[in-house]
């Protein structure tokens, strides 16, 4: 199971690149931006449930990053995942993480569901993000489909 999460978060890194990217081409528009921003926010949550960590407090939507920036944190933000799925055994992945959500109300879940999650909700804003760039102007957006990945890298 480590090997296919680090698969999943290496792709997720590479399309986060590329998307971002993109978003900085496209001109910046503010949607996409601000998309690509939640995204990246969302994993750094969960990142820090991951480490047993609070996120009580964070803001999920941040309004005042630049586009210029998404980049470095999607690059920071995927070695930071890939770091700690290293720390990982087998057993981890069946471990149960307890957290509290942004109201401050608790949950938990196994970890291997927690991984799937964050992967899902990054290819879901990322796909919403295709589409404003496509509004936007784009006429060409880059292949982010994870079997093109793993045929291609």
């Amino acid at each position: 199971m480590k090997e296919y999460f680090t698969r999943l978060f290496n792709y997720d890194k590479y399309t986060n690149l590329l998307v971002a990217e993109n978003i900085v081409k496209a001109g910046s528009p503010n949607d996409s931006t601000r998309l690509m921003a939640h995204l990246l926010t969302a994993q750094q949550i969960w990142l820090a449930r991951c480490n047993g960590e609070s996120a009580t407090g964070r803001v999920l939507w941040p309004e005042d990053w630049k586009a210029d920036e998404l980049a470095k944190v999607a690059e920071e933000n995927g070695k930071a995942w890939l770091d700690l799925l290293n720390t990982y055994t087998a057993a981890d992945f069946d471990k149960t993480i307890n957290y509290q959500n942004l109201q401050g109300d608790s949950f938990e879940n196994k970890l291997s569901d927690i991984l799937a999650h964050v992967i899902n909700h990054g290819t879901h804003h990322r796909a919403q993000i295709g589409q404003q760039l496509k509004l936007s102007g784009i006429e060409k957006l880059p292949v982010t489909d994870y079997i093109y990945y793993i045929r291609t890298h």
